[in-house]
C-alpha cells in the first residue's frame, strides 16, 4: 500500500465539483496547515531563499496551484513583520477559486491569475516560484516537466512542500478528519493525498530525471520540503 504511489483520482480533480464544496475544503485545508505545520514549512522554504534584509527592488514570488491564496496571505504577513517588499502572485486554473481568491479582502494586495501554470504570460520570470501540496496531484512525468518549468522560470530558485507516504500520517490523517472534518473532500482526499506522495528516493529520483540541483528537506509532519536555490548573490 505504501511501496509505491498511488495514482487514484483525487475527488478535488474531478469535474463539476460544487464550489461551495471546494470552499469548505479549501477552509479546512488552512487550519490543517496552520495546526500541523504546514504553513510553518512553506516559510522556512521561503527564507531559505529571499534575502534577510529590506532590499532595493520587491522580490517577486509566484505561487503555482495557489486555490484560495491561503499561503500567499501567510507569506504577506510574515513580510510584513520582516518589513520586506515582496510581489506576490498566485496561478490557478480553476475560475471559481481564483474569483473567490479575489474577493477576499485579506488578499486585496495580491494578483491572481486564472491560468494552467505552463502557460502563464508574464513579462518577466518571478524571482521566487513555490508550490504546496501541489505536486502529488501529477505523475511522475508530469513532476519532471513541472520541476523543469519552475527552474526555467525563477531567478533566485524554487521550493516544494508537499506529503511525505508513510503509515503513521495516512491513519493519522485518516483518524483526525473522520473525527473532525465536516468536507467529504478532505475525507476522502486527505489520506488519499499521502498515498499519493512521496518519500526520498522518489524525490531524488525525480530531481535526476529533470537535472534539477536541489536540496531535499523532512520536515514535520510528515512533509518534504524541496529547494533549488539558483542564486548564490542577494539582491
Amino acid at each position: 500500500m505504501f511501496a509505491t504511489r498511488s495514482y487514484t483520482p483525487e475527488l478535488l480533480d474531478q469535474p463539476h465539483i460544487p464550489f461551495a464544496d471546494i470552499r469548505q475544503n479549501m477552509r479546512e485545508l488552512d487550519t490543517i496547515n496552520t495546526l500541523l505545520g504546514g504553513h510553518a514549512i512553506t516559510l522556512k522554504g521561503l527564507q531559505k531563499l529571499v534575502p534577510g534584509q529590506v532590499q532595493q527592488a520587491p522580490v517577486s514570488i509566484l505561487e503555482i496551484g495557489c486555490g484560495d491564496g491561503n499561503n500567499l496571505r501567510v507569506v504577506q504577513q510574515w513580510a510584513e513583520r520582516k518589513g520586506l517588499s515582496l510581489q506576490l502572485t498566485g496561478v490557478d486554473y480553476n475560475p471559481e477559486c481564483i474569483a473567490y481568491a479575489r474577493q477576499l479582502p485579506a488578499n486585496n494586495a495580491i494578483q491572481f491569475i486564472c491560468s494552467d501554470y505552463r502557460t502563464v504570460a508574464a513579462a518577466q520570470k518571478s524571482d521566487i516560484v513555490f508550490s504546496s501540496l501541489f505536486c502529488h496531484h501529477f505523475t511522475d512525468a508530469q513532476l519532471v516537466e513541472q520541476l523543469q518549468w519552475m527552474q526555467a522560470n525563477s531567478n533566485i530558485g524554487f521550493f516544494i512542500n508537499d506529503l511525505h507516504r508513510h503509515p503513521l500520517a495516512y491513519h493519522s490523517i485518516r483518524l483526525l478528519t473522520r473525527l473532525f472534518s465536516k468536507s467529504y473532500l478532505v475525507k476522502n482526499d486527505a489520506p488519499l493525498s499521502v498515498l499519493r506522495g512521496f518519500k526520498r528516493g522518489e524525490w531524488r529520483h525525480l530531481l535526476k530525471e529533470a537535472k534539477v540541483d536541489a536540496q531535499i528537506n523532512w520536515a514535520w509532519a510528515f512533509r518534504w520540503l524541496i529547494v533549488c536555490n539558483l542564486s548564490n548573490t542577494q539582491l
